[in-house]
């Protein structure tokens, strides 16, 4: 039987790829908090004003992971990010959205 690349790759639970995603931020130096939502995990950040190329470019890279990511910036607190992950199954987002697409 022919497999496709995506057939093939190791999809990780929802629970493990938070975990990965905060491993990732904690290297890098970030404080964040985890919140449980009814639809998903979100996991929030202060970003500093100041943060080296270098990291910053793993940073981003670490919030793409997430199924979705963003950041806002308000002049009292600052700049905030967030990355939030489906509680839903691998099986039912790709029957939810199609193969290769995204919500």
């Amino acid at each position: 039987m022919d497999r496709t690349a995506t057939e093939e790759r190791v999809v990780l639970s929802p629970e493990a790829r938070v975990d990965a995603i905060c491993e990732h931020l904690g290297a890098l130096g970030f404080t964040f908090r985890v919140i449980d939502e009814a639809t998903c995990t979100r996991i929030e950040m202060e970003v500093p004003d100041r943060v080296p190329a270098e990291s910053w470019h793993e940073f981003l890279a670490t919030l793409t992971t997430a199924d979705q990511w963003g950041a806002a910036h308000s002049g009292k607190s600052g700049r905030t990010a967030w990355a939030a992950v489906a509680k839903e199954t691998p099986a039912t987002v790709t029957a939810v959205r199609g193969r290769g697409r995204q919500l």
